[in-house]
C-alpha cells in the first residue's frame, strides 16, 4: 500500500487508547481516535468499512491472543496497532516476552493487510512516565525495528511536545482528552500521506498554572477515583476490561453501527456486541 492511498477498510487493534477513553460522547460512549479516523477515511470511500477490537485494560499477550487472528482475518486494506504499554506500567514487567509478543503479533498481521501501522505512545508530563521512561523508550525502540523489518509505518506520538502537556490528558491521568484523541487522528492521517487538515503538534496556548490548593484537590480526586481503584485491580489480578466486547467487533460499513442501536436500542446492541457505554 503506498502513502495517500484509498482505504476502503480499517481495522483497529489495542487497548483503551484505541477504545477511545476518555473521549466521551453525549450519550455516554467513548468516540477516540480511531473512530475519528474512520469517519474522515469513510467520508472518501463510499462503502468504507471499519472495525475496533480494542479493548481497556488489555495487555500485550491479551491483544496477541484475543485479537491478532480476527483481524488478520478481516484482511483490511489499513491496521492499526497499539499494545504493550499497559505491560511496562506494571511493577513487574517481562520486557522480553513483551517484545515477543508484540513481534508475533507484527508479523501474523503485516502479511495479512495492505498496511499496518505502529504507534510510539504518547506520555504525560510527570513523575509516573519518569520511573517508566525506560521501558517505554525500549519498547518503542523495538517497535521502530519491526517497522522496519516489516514496511510497516510508525506515528511518533511519543516525541510530539504537545501530546505531553497535562492539559491533553484527562482527570485520569491515563487517558487522552478529546482534542488529544483529535490530535492523534491527526496524526495517523498524515502519516498516511493523506492532505494535512491542521498542525496536530502545535503547542496549547501558554495559560497559567492552577494554585496549589486547586492542585491539592485535583491530587485528592485523582487519588480517590482513579489511583486507589486501579491499586486495587491490580492487588487482586482484575482488569478494568474484564469481560467488556470490542465496540466493533466486525468489519461493518462504518455508519451502520449507528443504525444496529437505532433499530435495537443501546441495551440491546451491547448484547450484539455492537457498542457500549463505559462503566
Amino acid at each position: 500500500m503506498h502513502l495517500n492511498a484509498t482505504y476502503t477498510s480499517f481495522v483497529a487493534l489495542g487497548d483503551s487508547f484505541t477504545e477511545g477513553m476518555s473521549d466521551a460522547l453525549p450519550d455516554g460512549r467513548y468516540r477516540g481516535w480511531a473512530d475519528v479516523l474512520a469517519g474522515r477515511l469513510a467520508a472518501r470511500t463510499p462503502g468504507f468499512r471499519y472495525a475496533n477490537l480494542a479493548v481497556r485494560g488489555k495487555l500485550m499477550g491479551q491483544i496477541l491472543d484475543e485479537q491478532v487472528h480476527l483481524a488478520s482475518a478481516m484482511s483490511a486494506d489499513l491496521v492499526t496497532l497499539v499494545g504493550g504499554l499497559n505491560d511496562t506500567l506494571r511493577p513487574k514487567c517481562d520486557m522480553g516476552r513483551v517484545k515477543g509478543q508484540l513481534e508475533e503479533a507484527v508479523e501474523r498481521l503485516a502479511p495479512s493487510c495492505g498496511q499496518l501501522v505502529l504507534m510510539r505512545s504518547p506520555g504525560r508530563n510527570g513523575p509516573v512516565l519518569e520511573r517508566f521512561r525506560p521501558r517505554m523508550e525500549e519498547l518503542f525502540a523495538h517497535i521502530d525495528g519491526l517497522a522496519r523489518r516489516h514496511g510497516a509505518l510508525v506515528v511518533d506520538l511519543y516525541g510530539a511536545t504537545a501530546l505531553s502537556d497535562q492539559r491533553m490528558w484527562a482527570v485520569d491521568r491515563l487517558h487522552l482528552t478529546s482534542e488529544g484523541h483529535r490530535r492523534v487522528a491527526e496524526a495517523v492521517w498524515q502519516t498516511l500521506g493523506l492532505e494535512a487538515g491542521d498542525d496536530w503538534r502545535l503547542p496549547l496556548p501558554a495559560a497559567a498554572l492552577p494554585g496549589w490548593a486547586a492542585r491539592r484537590a485535583a491530587d485528592v480526586r485523582f487519588a480517590r477515583e482513579h489511583l486507589l481503584p486501579w491499586i486495587g485491580r491490580r492487588l487482586t489480578g482484575r482488569s478494568s476490561g474484564d469481560g467488556r466486547p470490542p465496540k466493533r467487533p466486525e468489519l461493518l460499513p462504518y455508519d451502520e453501527y449507528g443504525a444496529l442501536r437505532e433499530e435495537l436500542g443501546e441495551d440491546r446492541a451491547r448484547q450484539h456486541g455492537h457498542g457500549h457505554a463505559p462503566r
